[in-house]
């Protein structure tokens, strides 16, 4: 087991673990703690409390002290320097031309680096832009590129369900949600109804996941047929927060839709006759109306026949004939 502080760095949602060494600061002090970007200022979200060694990824950095007034009042002017950084940063990006998008900015707590967040739809050469900026701050200049959820993190906002937006509030990693965990949760897919501040598939869909993927497999599926008290059924819907499904049974000449828990049902027998299904009377095709007969006092006019194409032989052979009775009929008969 090891004992860890959970620190929370501009509300950004995110949790990281420090040891408490020597401090133990309480929930929602300000602390100094040791980071990989060096001396960073951030709130004590709980107190000192073991979790298993496996939850622990990598060196434990530690707590060096509680935040003083004079840190307090860095961080402040720090904030006020990362509004006016903003603006600079869009003009220079305006002025290169670059195919990207400010998100953020954040000095770190010396203020010996300058962290710039965009977005981009794909690489973007950025060295010109660094060089630009190094010689407006005086400092070292990192550009890094996030994505639409780290964006949605960042300006944070309100959801569908009238709350903060999870990856703002608490959320510490984003895992996967697919389309098909809003079809076994039997949501609307509608992607404005489904989709979050960021347009991708909202988090609190995993949130469920696991608890509709254990009783899916208890219940029967739909068009299934199986046994309930009332005989042989075929099921028509199926509720899975309240675990229980609707049946269709045979009630005497007709048929019923029963609901039944999920205890009260089972699949059927390899001797059991599946459930009747009583087939709708086929529906015969009404014949055509006949097409009324044209009046007799009506004239009719035939279509002219096509000419038929012939070639010059076909021409010659057909046209030899008659020049012959021709010729025939204009000689003198011999007497």
């Amino acid at each position: 087991m090891a004992t860890v502080v959970c620190v929370r760095f501009k509300n950004t949602g995110k949790v990281y673990y420090f040891s408490p060494a020597d401090v133990w600061p309480e929930p929602g002090e300000q602390v100094i703690v040791q980071t990989v970007r060096g001396l960073e200022i951030g709130e004590a979200v709980t107190g000192a409390r073991q979790i298993s060694d496996d939850s622990v990824v990598g060196e434990l950095k530690p707590v060096i002290r509680r935040a003083t007034q004079e840190d307090i009042q860095t961080d402040e002017n720090n904030r006020k320097r990362e509004k006016e950084a903003f603006p600079i940063c869009e003009e220079r990006i305006r002025a290169h031309k670059l195919d990207m998008k400010l998100v953020n900015v954040e000095y770190t707590f010396d203020g010996s680096k300058i962290v710039f967040y965009f977005t981009a739809d794909g690489r973007v050469d950025f060295r010109e832009l660094v060089k630009d900026l190094a010689g407006v701050f005086h400092t070292r200049i990192e550009l890094r590129q996030i994505g639409v959820r780290d964006e949605a993190r960042f300006l944070g906002g309100l959801g569908v369900c009238g709350r903060k937006i999870c990856c703002g509030a608490f959320l510490n990693d984003f895992t996967p949600v697919s389309i098909k965990m809003a079809k076994e949760q039997n949501l609307s897919l509608n992607p404005t109804k489904i989709s979050g501040q960021c347009g991708r598939l909202m988090c609190c869909l995993k949130y469920e996941q696991d608890f509709y993927e254990e009783t899916l497999k208890k219940l029967p599926r739909v068009g299934k047929d199986i046994m309930t008290p009332d005989g042989v059924g075929t099921v028509t819907e199926i509720n899975v927060l309240r675990e229980k499904v609707r049946v269709r049974v045979q009630s005497g000449d007709d048929f019923e839709i029963r609901e039944y828990g999920v205890d009260d049902v089972r699949r059927l027998s390899p001797g059991e006759k599946p459930a009747f299904r009583r087939e709708e009377p086929s529906r015969e095709k009404e014949p055509a109306p006949a097409a009324e007969k044209p009046a007799e006092d009506k004239p009719r006019y035939p279509r002219p026949k096509k000419n038929k194409t012939m070639n010059t032989d076909e021409y010659m052979a057909k046209n030899a004939g008659t020049a012959s009775e021709a010729e025939n009929a204009e000689a003198p008969s011999a007497e």
